[in-house]
């Protein structure tokens, strides 16, 4: 593996997460509860990972203004055009992983 100096290593994984949160407003098919159940997060945890990193350099940002970063949109203007309705499947396998609690 290459020498990655920390300036570089830095830019490498900001260039990867852009591309995921772009690879991730292409996919509104991909609802939260499915990547919630296959992975452990969903784009309201980067988005609550990203606020919280602002706070850590000092930067005021809100849930709302963090979602809306992550989402390319107001939250609540994603959830009207692509959110489904989970289901009964769905659900029970995110109640079931313990997910909920935390």
């Amino acid at each position: 593996m290459p020498e990655i100096d920390k300036a570089t290593q830095t830019e490498l994984e900001a260039a990867a997460f852009r591309r995921l949160v772009e690879h991730l407003r292409l996919r509104p098919d991909v609802q939260n509860i499915d990547m919630m159940n296959l992975a452990g997060f969903c784009r309201n945890c980067l988005s609550k990972w990203y606020r919280a990193a602002a706070e850590e350099k000092g930067l005021p940002l809100t849930d709302p203004e963090a979602r809306e970063i992550i989402y390319g949109m107001p939250y609540k203007e994603w959830q009207a055009q692509y959110q489904k309705e989970a289901s009964a499947e769905q659900k029970a396998k995110f109640a079931a992983s313990g997910q909920g609690q935390h």
